[in-house]
């Protein structure tokens, strides 16, 4: 067997190629186009990418951070998606060891991971990544037991170690079952929150990718995990509108005060509300987000959680 170090190496190694390869869905999956052909180039001189030039982290580093041909700046996003990926991939390794849970572990990562800088890019959610994640997911449940209450509602009954085959199959389908409830509970709660706002504002509050997204994250972890993600994920997505609001009234009451206006703090107040109101935030983040941290360290924070908060007895 192989030391832990070079094995964890090996992780973060193939994390980084799989990072330069999400560089590339990121890009083109928001615009339709395929993910294989053509090669890599560069969107301003459209110069194809060679091999030496495509290595994930150096040939950024080596390059400045420039097209090797027309000198355009290219964006360190590049970079930094590779290097998480490769962190992600190796947390997997350290987390799980070499087994199922490390694959899904991975794949878990490497989706939710591309899912959230095309979020924060184009505000998409492509249906080629949480589709075929929700797919993936369905599918691992049987090998990675999905926690959630199939096995307490449908417990499991053998009388010998001969019907052991019989009951891993059994815990295969309880497990499976735990995994659809996930994505029934994800999906179905944030697609009956965007029905509710829409009957109620009559505009489209949340867009249809959320909620496929959602089924994807609730597949993966369960359905008491997805209903941690989705109120830790609002309480951020809350806390960062909030902040955006605080920035844009200081701006406008700088900008008010400066020019020696009447009531530069009410004017900034209502510039503010204005401003707020055509700003879309990319929910799709913090759910990814959060969707990562929750598979990973997702029942200690819950277990920290009651342990501050329950009233001793």
């Amino acid at each position: 067997m192989y030391p832990e170090w070079i094995l964890g190496a090996g992780f973060f190694c193939f994390g980084l190629i799989f990072g330069s390869f999400l560089n590339v869905c990121i890009y083109r999956l928001p615009r339709g186009l395929s993910v294989v052909t053509p090669r890599s180039a560069c969107p301003e001189c459209h110069a194809p990418i060679s091999g030496f030039d495509n290595i994930p982290v150096l040939s950024w580093l080596i390059l400045g951070g420039r097209c090797r041909h027309c000198r355009v700046r290219i964006t360190p996003r590049y970079a930094v998606v590779e290097l998480i990926c490769g962190a992600l991939f190796l947390l997997s390794f350290l987390h799980f060891g070499l087994t199922v849970e490390s694959a899904k572990s991975c794949i878990l990562c490497f989706l939710f991971l591309g899912l959230t800088f095309t979020d924060a890019e184009t505000h998409l959610l492509p249906d080629a990544m949480t589709l075929p994640g929700l797919g993936v997911a369905l599918i691992f449940s049987f090998f990675a037991l999905v926690p959630g209450p199939a096995y307490n509602l449908f417990p499991t009954h053998y009388q010998s170690s001969a019907t052991l085959g019989q009951v891993d199959f059994q815990l295969g389908m309880r497990s499976f079952a735990n995994s659809l409830m996930g994505a029934a509970v994800g999906s179905g709660i944030l697609y009956a929150i965007g029905w509710l706002y829409l009957k109620l504002r009559k505009v489209d509050g949340m867009g249809f990718g959320d909620v496929k997204l959602m089924a994807m994250a609730g597949a993966f972890l369960g359905p008491a995990l997805t209903l941690f993600v989705l109120c830790t994920a609002s309480l951020l997505g809350g806390a960062f509108g909030i902040f955006v609001l605080i920035v844009v009234f200081r701006k406008r009451f700088l900008r008010y005060r400066s020019g020696l206006g009447k009531q530069p703090a009410s004017r900034a107040w209502q510039a503010a509300q204005v401003a707020m109101r055509g700003l879309e935030i990319p929910f799709g983040v913090f759910l990814c987000v959060m969707s990562i941290i929750t598979w990973f360290y997702g029942h200690q924070m819950i277990q920290a959680y009651f342990s501050l908060f329950m009233i001793p007895g």
